[in-house]
């Protein structure tokens, strides 16, 4: 893992080269200041090798121009297309930092007092932020950390893309039979083996229960049987689904279940890799040794952060998850205090997802959950609070190289009886 502390970037000083580059899907537009207010010309540059050597050579003159000693490179977070940028220049004597683009849309208007948006007026803005010092240093992942990270963004799209067929299915079926949700829930693998043998309820109406019943049975594992099988047999017989196109329609329906099994066979792999690739990370076993920490989670979060040694302290790391508390107050009027949510939106994803079964009766959590609840919070506000805690957890366990041992019990001091 290479990288720099994800934290506010202090004051350019002087002798320091301000490169800064509005990032793009096939041109870049680069810009180069000194703390003093020397410049160059705006320039462009593609995404290539050749563009990102043109970027170099244009940022190694204009420091010999200056004759500066350091070089910052800052660029505005949106999307992906930075990455091959920044992977470019890790390996060269610059510090990488970026700029949060709702301080870029605010300051572009107090420099001209216009809302306009311009490829030549964006980066200019960029070097202004970082020489205000309001930069964060940027973290890469590297080794099994980015495999992780990859492998995370690769399920969360594919889970998405199996929510969106679900819907799509149900939608489908509810058009050629209503009914079937009000006996079997949508979403099951036997509602799926059902829709792919049976797709038309004329093919679901025609069945004997009990055969029926016994191919639930078997799929479900005991918990469907002959009366839920008699039940949707009756359903299908008198439904009041539409007759027209019911062969195309029955068509997609076979279509998405056969893209339903593609996707979730490819997230079971990633899911397998996930665990492997956990086996070569030392740290992740303490991290499972939290009650409730699964694979998933602890390879999510470690894709999210990185090397977690590189966070010295849990405000650090809070923000990096935009967990980090604000309050807007003024005069006598005191403001409630909410999470930024400017940071990491999957890294609270996941924390989120994790803090759910810990807050259950037998979580580790539950009893400071009840206890926030009992004191009036709101459930939505205690739960917050149980992420935040469990990413504290967290940071203190990897910082200490130490398991999750549960509740801690200070030893009793022993008692000295005054001499009378």
């Amino acid at each position: 893992m290479r990288g720099l502390r994800v934290k506010r970037v202090r004051t350019v000083k002087d002798g320091t080269l301000i490169a800064t580059v509005d990032i793009g899907a096939t041109t870049n537009t680069g810009y180069c200041t000194c703390a003093d207010g020397r410049d160059t010309k705006v320039f462009k540059f593609g995404n290539t090798r050749e563009g990102f050597e043109k970027f170099w050579h244009t940022v190694v003159a204009a420091r010999n121009r200056f004759t500066c000693t350091e070089i910052v490179i800052g660029y505005e977070s949106t999307g992906p297309y930075a990455e091959p940028l920044v992977h470019y220049l890790m390996d060269r004597p610059v510090n990488i930092v970026q700029v949060n683009p709702l301080h870029t849309k605010r300051l572009k208007e107090v420099n001209d007092n216009s809302p306009g948006k311009t490829d030549d007026k964006d980066p200019r803005v960029i070097a202004d932020i970082i020489r205000l010092g309001r930069a964060l240093s940027v973290v890469v992942p590297e080794g099994d950390a980015a495999y992780l990270r990859r492998l995370n963004n690769a399920r969360e799209r594919h889970v998405a893309e199996r929510i969106a067929l679900l819907n799509q299915m149900q939608q489908l079926v509810f058009l050629i039979f209503p009914e079937f949700k009000t006996v079997l829930q949508m979403g099951g693998k036997t509602v799926r083996l059902i829709l792919k043998k049976y797709t038309t309820p004329e093919k679901i109406g025609s069945l004997d229960p009990h055969v029926l019943g016994e191919e639930m049975r078997k799929r479900s594992w005991g918990k469907l049987g002959v009366r839920e099988a008699d039940l949707l047999i009756k359903a299908a017989q008198s439904t009041v689904g539409i007759k027209e196109g019911l062969a195309g329609i029955a068509l997609d329906i076979e279509h998405i279940i056969a893209q339903l099994e593609v996707v979730e066979r490819f997230i079971a792999e990633i899911e397998l890799e996930m665990a492997l690739t956990l086996e070569r990370i030392p740290c992740s076993a303490r991290l499972l040794s939290i009650k409730g920490l699964g694979v998933i989670s602890v390879a999510g979060l470690i894709g999210e952060v990185g090397d977690f040694s590189k966070f010295r302290t849990q405000s650090e790391i809070m923000k990096l998850a935009g967990l980090d508390l604000y309050e807007v107050s003024s005069g006598k009027r005191k403001g409630e205090k909410r999470i930024t949510k400017r940071g990491r939106s999957l890294m609270r994803k996941i924390l989120y997802f994790a803090a759910l079964p810990m807050i259950g009766k037998n979580g580790i959590m539950h009893e400071y959950y009840e206890r926030l609840t009992g004191r009036d919070m709101l459930r939505m506000r205690a739960l917050v609070a149980v992420m935040r805690k469990l990413l504290g957890i967290i940071h203190a366990i990897l910082r200490d190289d130490r398991d999750y041992v549960g509740v801690y019990c200070a030893p009793k001091r022993r008692l000295i009886k005054r001499a009378a």
